[in-house]
């Protein structure tokens, strides 16, 4: 991720995608009549945290009026299904867990992975050390090319018990995934893991191997991995663990070696995405592997990050569209996004929560099948961090006080996170006014989950037309809704 903090970046990026082009018809026909809707509310200046506000009743619809807000849902069409909302146990996260009291942790696990929480259900993690924790490390030996000695000894400690409660409180099973931030220092070429470099052509099969190493031992702890991605961040070089790989670079690795090797260990299911970086140079990325068909037969799909406003540049949401159009077979997977240079004075600081609303809506109506946030746990510093990148998290421990102290980005997170659920669809939705952003998914169980964000500093009446019915709705200002319908 880039340091540079983007607060004032946080411009109004409304509207920014065309829909997919693949439809599809659901299966059973959505019937609107008789339904109520349950509206759930969060928003600044009130208390109103995931909130129950109201029951509305649909009524027979009348024409829409352009002197109306209103919000156009229509069942009949459906696109992307939904994989996940969930978030990243790094060491980081596990080591501020395992400071706090058992019933902080408990309230924590609570909070995020169960029904009475915001349900999450999907988690990532590194693939040897990152940034968030307290040093660099691998699973092996120093020049141990051969992996003789690998060993996730390092993660017993700390991450897999935090992993493994997780997944417990999550009900049992959880779509995991992992990713590197950079091989061992003596594969790459400047033989250091920080600093980018890149990996050298004769580690290329070790490396490869590395990966299927790790995902054998942590599925030996009980662990189901969903997947892998190839790189986090391959076109940034970082004061912390990074590896640099060109388009082409990334392509033949995976098409000459991660591939094969997986196949060949008995993984050929484990889904492996590529990129895994910001939305600005992913057309390229996805232009250059995808087209080639001997690399694009081992890939699920593409990761993305949002810190492409770094340089300035508004959130390229179209970019993700673009993908989805050029390669409708591949999915799309947010794999990381966190608000940067952490100050104790902001937990509260509402445009953070924002970040997360309209990137989410955003993403998921370019297509996105899933979302995963960076850490989910950081101490009252931002950390631990062992390059002192500090940054923010939808939760913080003071664990001086033994505290938890949730910020608004928990709250909007939680308004898709708790409410829609893997195997959903998303609903082609249309609001009439750049003033609200919004996003439905149908769950299996055929509940409709329409979510609204109000970024203005006005309430706003709105109407919610689902087919020949409407219902009159009203949402703070800065706020975010969920209609349960």
């Amino acid at each position: 991720m880039k340091v540079k903090s983007i607060y004032a970046i946080l411009v109004l990026t409304l509207f920014a995608c065309s829909q997919p082009k693949k439809q599809e018809t659901p299966a059973t026909k959505f019937i609107v009549e008789g339904k109520t809707v349950t509206v759930y509310t969060t928003a600044k200046d009130t208390s109103l945290r995931l909130a129950k506000t109201g029951e509305l009743s649909f009524e027979k619809a009348k024409q829409p009026l352009e002197t109306e807000v209103s919000i156009f849902v229509n069942p009949n069409k459906t696109f992307q299904e939904f994989i996940g909302i969930g978030g990243a146990i790094t060491d980081a996260s596990a080591i501020v867990f395992a400071k706090l009291s058992k019933e902080k942790q408990e309230e924590l696990l609570t909070a995020y992975y169960g029904e009475d929480g915001i349900n999450h259900s999907l988690i990532r993690t590194s693939i040897h050390s990152c940034d968030f924790g307290t040093g660099k490390w691998t699973y092996i030996d120093e020049n141990d090319k051969e992996l003789k000695t690998f060993s996730i000894e390092h993660d017993r400690q700390f991450r897999l018990p935090m992993i493994k409660r997780a997944i417990k409180e999550a009900g049992g099973s959880i779509l995991f995934y992992a990713s590197p931030w950079s091989p061992p220092a003596f594969m790459k070429s400047n033989n250091n893991m920080l600093q980018g470099g890149k990996l050298l052509p004769e580690f290329f099969d070790s490396w490869a191997m590395y990966y299927a190493k790790f995902i054998k031992a942590y599925e030996k702890e009980g662990i189901p991995v969903w997947g892998i991605t190839i790189q986090n961040e391959p076109m940034a070089t970082q004061r912390w663990e990074s590896c640099i790989y060109s388009a082409e670079e990334e392509r033949d690795f995976l098409k000459n070696h991660l591939g094969p090797t997986l196949e060949k260990e008995g993984l050929g299911d484990k889904n492996i995405v590529v990129w895994d970086h910001n939305r600005d140079l992913i057309n390229n990325r996805t232009n250059t592997i995808f087209d080639d068909p001997e690399a694009a037969k081992y890939a699920w799909g593409t990761g993305f990050h949002w810190y492409e406003t770094w340089t300035g540049s508004d959130p390229n949401f179209n970019n993700l569209s673009k993908v989805k159009e050029s390669y409708p077979d591949k999915e799309l997977l947010f794999t990381e996004g966190c608000n940067e240079a952490f100050d104790a004075d902001k937990y509260q600081y509402w445009p953070n929560a924002e970040r997360y609303g309209r990137s989410m809506i955003n993403d998921f109506n370019c297509g996105t099948a899933g979302w995963t946030d960076w850490n989910i746990l950081l101490d009252e510093t931002g950390g631990p961090n062992h390059v002192n990148n500090l940054c923010f998290a939808p939760v913080h421990a003071d664990t001086r006080v033994d505290s938890l102290i949730y910020t608004p980005s928990y709250y909007y997170m939680g308004h898709f996170s708790k409410f829609i659920r893997p195997g959903a669809k998303r609903v082609s939705t249309n609001p009439s006014r750049t003033h609200l952003l919004s996003t439905s998914f149908i769950n299996d169980d055929g509940k409709m989950v329409t979510v609204v964000m109000n970024h203005t500093n006005s309430p706003i009446s709105y109407k919610l037309y689902v087919e020949s019915y409407s219902t009159s709705v009203e949402i703070p200002a800065r706020a975010m809704q969920t209609l349960i319908y």
